[in-house]
């Protein structure tokens, strides 16, 4: 309920929360997760009050030309690397990776599953659907996807989980608009 709360995207001003929320503010892995809501403001005002800037609806980009070629970027970029680890896993014979209109597809095939990463261009996000970690939102922060709720960049997540399905370590991070600046 509080992280539906702060992820809100609107702008909201000073509201009354539930009075176990300091309770709840002091939790490690809440505080945590407050800190690593990129270009959120958060102040809380005598005890119950919370101030909190969503921003997830200020556009990353100056315009729809630029959102589309840093995703097209993006998404060929992931295409080519998926495609070289495909080939090199000879448990992957079934495998499949396939990049068409904004939208790639990899069928690891089972027990694998199949990941799909597609830009959403209404929002200005990429979305990615893992059958590992589930459906994520990525917003473009400071030259990278980063996934707002946790902080974690989209590069990030695809090493830890397709190194277990490759059987060996994998580093997106070569990738583009990977990195922060």
């Amino acid at each position: 309920m509080l992280r539906r709360f702060l992820c809100t995207h609107s702008l909201r001003s000073l509201r009354e929360v539930s009075p176990i929320f300091p309770r709840h503010l002091h939790s490690n892995t809440l505080l945590k997760r407050l800190l690593r809501l990129e270009e959120c403001t958060t102040t809380l005002h005598s005890g119950l009050y919370l101030h909190v800037r969503h921003c997830s609806q200020t556009p990353s980009f100056p315009n729809k030309a630029t959102f589309e070629e840093v995703c097209a970027e993006t998404l060929e970029s992931l295409t080519e690397y998926f495609e070289e680890l495909v080939e090199s896993s000879d448990h992957l014979e079934r495998a499949d990776v396939n990049y068409s209109d904004g939208v790639l597809t990899i069928h690891f095939g089972e027990p694998y599953g199949t990941y799909v990463i597609n830009r959403q261009s209404p929002n200005e996000q990429i979305w990615l659907s893992s059958p590992t970690s589930g459906p994520k939102r990525y917003d473009y922060i400071q030259g990278a996807w980063v996934y707002r709720h946790d902080g974690v960049g989209l590069h990030t997540l695809l090493s830890r989980e397709i190194t277990k399905i490759v059987k060996k370590e994998v580093d997106f991070k070569e990738c583009s608009h990977s990195q922060q600046q």
